[in-house]
């Protein structure tokens, strides 16, 4: 099985003084991070999607703003892949599929932001492409939600798009677990 990883959306708007912080944005790039050092320590494939908004009242991610740029610490090194997309789906109007394709890809590791959007919609897409997927639920975030005037809390939107994911598109590893699997010891021994 030929995996790469796919880096969803880690970008400065999700961060402190972006335009739509996540609670959670500081964890996750940092187990994201980690696990981009796995990566680029075995020089294995890695793709960061970029999200930029084309919208004509787009909030976050405006073109040419420090708020669509990669947050620092998992920003993309020179020869590594970067795909700009406009869409949730990292496939819709993108070169991915024929990246991951020429690289004869077969599985995809995701981790990024958000769980409810990006990361659902590409998850179903590559499903449909043929990959297999696994989530690092850990290395991911959501926004909180609201329906029928009632707030849904991030994390159990989190919760909720991963039990769904699960039943059906994707496995679901904690960070921690997937580095065990892939012969480090601990994620801290990437620190």
């Amino acid at each position: 099985m030929n995996t790469a990883l796919l880096l969803l959306e880690i970008q400065n708007d999700y961060f402190q003084n972006g335009r739509i912080p996540l609670e959670k944005s500081l964890e996750v790039s940092s187990k994201a991070q980690k696990i981009l050092a796995l990566y680029r320590e075995k020089e294995l494939p890695i793709f960061h999607i970029q999200q930029i908004s084309t919208q004509p009242n787009a909030a976050y991610f405006l073109p040419c703003t420090k708020g669509a740029a990669f947050y620092p610490s998992v920003e993309p090194k020179k020869g590594e892949c970067v795909i700009k997309k406009h869409y949730p789906n990292s496939f819709k109007d993108t070169t991915l599929l024929s990246h991951l394709t020429k690289n004869k890809i077969t599985h995809l590791i995701i981790c990024g932001m958000m769980t409810h959007l990006s990361i659902d919609a590409t998850v179903r897409a590559a499903y449909d492409h043929g990959f297999s997927c696994t989530i690092l639920d850990d290395a991911c975030a959501a926004h909180p939600l609201e329906y029928n005037h009632s707030p849904i809390p991030a994390q159990e939107v989190h919760y909720a798009f991963l039990a769904a994911l699960q039943s059906n598109y994707a496995n679901i590893l904690h960070a921690e677990e997937f580095l065990k699997k892939a012969g480090v010891a601990t994620i801290e021994a990437l620190s």
